[in-house]
């Protein structure tokens, strides 16, 4: 199963309304990009899904040991600067820019660009709309971020005002001053 585009040229849906067309729909995991489109992401199955959990953890470890900022799994949806709303498979802010943002700004979908942003491709996603997805983040304001391609078995890195890097697995990944301390080394998949 693939993503479904839906062009709601005419519709506009505002902020508020995707929000509420999404806890009505609590079964879909939608996303909307700058344009508009509403994007509706199929579910992903086991070793995707797995793997999307340990990249987690290894997050949520890293960051509960430093205290720098927050770990936001798939489920949670930005509000990009460009109109975009995206869930990344995992994310992380900054305490000091999450503290900014007020409490119902917190609780819904928060208009906010992550800090540093990961996607694992999985078989059935297109590579163009997953890098077009990290550009979008990147022109947001990302500073750093991780395309992992298991079908290619390489990882594409992006950061600010470069060129996007791409590294063949095995890799040993550093969260570079984003993330001081943090590393994720990555085998190859089979």
């Amino acid at each position: 199963m693939v993503a479904v585009t839906l062009n709601l040229d005419t519709v506009n849906l505002s902020d508020e309304q995707f929000y509420r067309l999404c806890q009505v729909n609590p079964d879909w995991q939608l996303e909307r990009s700058a344009q508009g489109e509403l994007i509706v992401m199929p579910p992903v199955g086991g070793v995707s899904g797995n793997r999307e959990a340990d990249f987690i953890i290894d997050l949520g470890i890293w960051n509960r040991q430093t205290g720098l900022g927050k770990v936001f799994s798939s489920s949670t949806i930005f509000r990009l600067p460009n109109g975009g709303a995206r869930s990344p498979d995992a994310a992380w802010v900054s305490l000091a820019r999450w503290s900014a943002l007020d409490r119902e700004q917190q609780e819904k979908f928060p208009p906010i660009c992550p800090d540093f942003a990961i996607e694992l491709r999985s078989r059935t996603d297109s590579l163009a709309e997953i890098q077009n997805k990290m550009l979008e983040y990147l022109n947001g304001g990302l500073r750093l971020g991780w395309l992992i391609n298991p079908q290619e078995q390489q990882i594409q890195i992006y950061r600010p005002d470069q060129p996007v890097e791409i590294i063949q697995l095995p890799a040993n990944l550093s969260g570079e001053d984003v993330l001081p301390g943090f590393s994720l080394f990555l085998d190859c998949f089979d």
